[in-house]
């Protein structure tokens, strides 16, 4: 439930506050006093759109933050604490929504926050379902909507009933995709098989030729070596003979590099009996000829292994220019080439398996539309069952609102084709007087008959004993009463406090009828200050007694203190009291 807004440089209003209360509460005042931006600021603080224009003027920004308090066992503070908010010591959650002026370099962006905590804009538009439904001038319009109709039956219908429904939009769902999927393996067909040959004759030509992993870069290694075979023998002799020696090439065994190293290890063992340094560097000098001995001995053996080969230098080129084909064709190395191979293979099982899945979807869709036939069956069960009975709440609801002898009736059709939401056309019509014939909402209803029907409607989903529509904490109203007058109007304040009993209803009114039954009454006037009309926090009154009977009449005859119009409102506030 509401306790209390609060609104500062937004409209007219300079800084106001709103306090609330359970039971009707009636906002009225002046035309252009600030009562729309009272509902204004409402819908910022439940996630609307926000928009600059309407920051006041000369103000930077406009701030609005509301106090909500909620049961323990609440979605709507689940949801909150989820996105971490924090509640005040009383347990109350403020809800906290800015908007930013635009000026040069500036979008006016507006910024939101819950329990403390700053959220995205849809937080508060999620949490908002669950406390507040708001009703105004563009909702009427949206009743004569089919689609809107059929929302209303359906809550009215029950929890049950739109779990069914849920079920129902999702096999919907899945079935539109196994469709589309089965569509497009059907149109792409000949695709498919061109794909398939093409995948074929790649793993064809992989297959024949047979790559081994790493097979490109031992087979360029060894080309290498055996086109350069004459340099590398020249190369590893000619080291050799330096190590070791050899005779006819002017390097004999003692002045080889090896004997060398040789004969200066043993000078300086015999000189490091006399000192550890000589003995420790004979010692490298001794590790220095082992190694030199070891590549001796490598090279000679490397010598012995080394031939030219040009047959299998010509055999490995002619691998490699086969591997060569492939690389140019499906990847830049044997590596990627056996990469594209794989995935071809996995692709080609995939499209041969392309009747086999054909057969699958098929099967699937059938399956789905069987559930789907079962599911809408059960659908327009529950809504012929709950037309019947939402027709007569509404009908006797309508009764209570000087519309004696009007009907609603609420027709349940096949569809022309089963839709999202079900097989049925939902369609709501009133007979708005005894012999007059039906009419859809949308073409027959006077604006004053569907502010009455929609509150009709609201009244019946949130207190028939048959409806399962959710009843937030809330409501309100915008002149829902517009186009109404005389008993009317009376009717729609007794409903409206109907409404209220054990909950919360908010109604901004221009009719005393209406005002006359609220547990509450708020008046919002302006002030003057500075050459400008602002509402001030002093301008937003609670008002009881006296004040409440001068604030009726002049909502009666435009003056406050006429004493007819003052008699007429204390009769009113008699007769609602009465009335209740």
């Amino acid at each position: 439930m509401l306790e209390e807004i609060r609104i500062q440089d937004l409209g007219v209003i300079g800084r106001a506050h709103v306090p609330l209360r359970p039971g009707l509460t009636v906002l009225t005042g002046e035309t252009g006093a600030g009562k729309t931006m009272v509902l204004t600021g409402l819908n910022l603080l439940l996630g609307g759109k926000a928009d600059p224009a309407t920051v006041r003027t000369g103000g930077a920004s406009a701030a609005v933050e509301g106090r909500v308090l909620l049961p323990s066992d609440s979605r709507v503070l689940a949801r909150a604490l989820e996105a971490g908010a924090e509640l005040d010591d009383d347990g109350s959650l403020v809800l906290v929504r800015t908007v930013a002026a635009t000026t040069p370099g500036s979008t006016g962006r507006s910024r939101a926050f819950l329990g403390g905590r700053s959220v995205p804009q849809g937080v508060l538009a999620e949490i908002a379902d669950e406390l507040v439904t708001v009703h105004g001038q563009a909702d009427q319009a949206r009743l004569r909507s089919p689609a809107r109709q059929r929302q209303a039956l359906d809550a009215y219908a029950g929890p049950e009933h739109e779990e069914v429904l849920s079920a129902y939009r999702e096999s919907w769902s899945r079935r539109q995709a196994v469709v589309a999927e089965l569509h497009e393996l059907t149109e792409r067909g000949q695709e498919r098989a061109r794909e398939a040959e093409l995948l074929r004759l790649g793993l064809g030509e992989v297959e024949r030729i047979a790559p081994q992993p790493g097979e490109d870069v031992a087979l360029g290694a060894e080309i290498d070596r055996l086109a350069h075979a004459e340099d590398l023998r020249a190369a590893a002799a000619g080291a050799h003979t330096v190590l070791v020696g050899e005779d006819g090439t002017g390097v004999g065994e003692e002045q080889a590099a090896a004997a060398l190293v040789e004969h200066a290890r043993r000078a300086l063992e015999l000189a490091g009996e006399h000192d550890p340094t000589l003995a420790a560097l004979a010692t490298r000098v001794a590790e220095a000829g082992y190694l030199l001995t070891d590549a001796a001995t490598d090279l000679a053996s490397y010598l012995e292994d080394l031939q030219a080969d040009p047959a299998r230098l010509d055999q490995a080129q002619r691998r490699r220019a086969e591997l060569a084909s492939l690389t140019r064709s499906y990847g830049a190395d044997v590596a990627e080439v056996l990469a594209w191979a794989d995935a071809a293979g996995r692709r080609l099982l995939d499209l041969d398996d392309g009747d086999g899945r054909l057969a699958a979807l098929a099967a699937q869709a059938e399956e789905l539309t069987a559930t789907l036939e079962t599911l809408g069956k059960s659908i327009t069960d529950g809504r012929l069952r709950a037309a019947s009975s939402l027709a007569e709440a509404v009908t006797t609801e309508l009764a209570g609102l000087a519309m004696g002898g009007a009907q609603l009736r609420v027709r349940v059709e096949p569809a022309d084709e089963p839709g999202p939401h079900g097989a049925d056309v939902v369609e709501m019509l009133l007979v708005p007087h005894a012999g007059a014939p039906a009419r859809p909402l949308g073409k027959g209803a006077s604006g004053g008959e569907l502010s009455r029907v929609m509150l009709a409607i609201e009244v019946a989903l949130a207190t028939s004993p048959g409806s399962g529509a959710h009843r937030p904490a809330t409501f309100v109203f915008d002149e829902v009463d517009a186009g109404v007058g005389g008993k009317a109007a009376v009717e729609v304040g007794r409903r409206l406090a109907a409404l209220a009993r054990g909950g919360q209803v908010l109604v901004v009114t221009h009719l005393a009828q209406v005002a006359a039954f609220a547990d509450q009454h708020l008046v919002v006037t302006k002030s003057t200050g500075e050459g400008a009309d602002v509402v001030t926090e002093s301008d937003v009154r609670d008002v009881t007694g006296d004040e409440r009977v001068r604030e009726l009449a002049r909502m009666l005859s435009g003056h406050q203190d006429s004493d007819a119009a003052r008699t007429h409102a204390a009769e009113l506030l008699s007769l609602s009291g009465m009335g209740r």
